[in-house]
């Protein structure tokens, strides 16, 4: 059985996270948030989205804290562009990593963007030659992968075209997302084994929710399909408003135990991340997500 030798952990609990929590933060809360994680070793962080306040206002002042953040070499900052105006926005406030995102459910798509999959395509492609023509990277999304909340499930085939596609596009890298949690180890597996016939595996991250339980069991199903990027929110942070009943994301610490387990290098200091995670879940007044860091504090008595 062999694992890659080293992961690439994307924390996205700035973003991702604290967008889908009901505690808003200040500006320099969040600020505050991204600084301590860049401190933990981490090489990538998504620390806001470049979207219209009025729908979600949690990611209110995303230019103020790529202004207000201290930004350590080494360490990607990224933030989410759906559009133009958001690429345009992200731009003026020097971000150099961006990202897009696309569902692999027509439903989905409808209930999020307001637009068919086809669609959210197309608009995607003046976004990512801007950003490129700006010397901008851009990383893809694509959502509910292994499930949707309105038209069950999906076939791998079709997450494999849109991967394909974004990747065509420019996007060096494609996450795929368990937006609801539903996925299981040989879904997995099946689903990465047809996306790498048109998205190299080298190219494809995983980012899986929580929902039954089973997103440490998909992050070991896709080590063995070759994956060695994954997404993971600090202290579970987050959840899809747009999918009744999902749960946060897979917490960073959880993600890091089981690495760490399997002797694969992160070169993120776990000790540190359970601190970091701790500090805003008390600042959110919400229960930690991550098993990991409840389990050392109950040890610590």
């Amino acid at each position: 059985m062999t694992f890659p030798d080293r992961v690439r952990v994307v924390e996205v609990g700035p973003r991702d996270g604290l967008q889908n929590e009901q505690s808003p933060l200040s500006i320099e809360q969040k600020i505050r948030l991204i600084d301590n994680l860049s401190g933990t070793g981490l090489s990538y962080i998504e620390a806001g989205s470049f979207v219209s306040p009025k729908w979600v206002p949690q990611m209110a002042g995303s230019a103020e804290i790529f202004a207000g953040i201290t930004q350590e070499l080494g360490i990607t900052y990224a933030a989410l562009t759906p559009n133009m105006k958001g690429l345009e926005a992200a731009l003026e406030a020097d971000v150099k990593e961006v990202a897009v995102f696309a569902a692999a459910s027509e439903s989905f798509s409808q209930r999020n963007i307001n637009c068919s999959i086809a669609e959210s395509l197309v608009r995607f492609i003046p976004v990512i030659e801007t950003a490129q023509r700006h010397g901008v990277r851009v990383r893809g999304y694509v959502s509910c992968v292994l499930g949707c909340p309105y038209d069950g499930k999906i076939a791998p085939e079709t997450v494999a075209d849109i991967a394909g596609e974004l990747q065509g596009m420019g996007c060096y890298e494609i996450s795929l997302g368990d937006t609801i949690g539903v996925g299981t180890a040989s879904a997995t597996r099946m689903l990465i084994d047809e996306v790498g016939r048109q998205v190299p595996r080298e190219a494809l991250a995983g980012h899986f929710h929580d929902t039954y339980g089973q997103a440490l069991t998909n992050v070991y199903a896709s080590l063995l399909e070759g994956v060695s990027v994954f997404d993971s929110s600090v202290a579970g942070l987050g959840g899809c408003p747009y999918a009744k009943g999902a749960t946060g994301n897979l917490a960073t610490e959880d993600l890091l135990y089981l690495l760490q387990g399997l002797g694969i290098d992160t070169g993120v200091d776990l000790r540190k991340v359970v601190q970091v995670g701790r500090s805003i879940s008390t600042q959110l007044g919400r229960s930690n997500g991550s098993r990991v860091s409840n389990a050392v504090a109950s040890s610590e008595g």
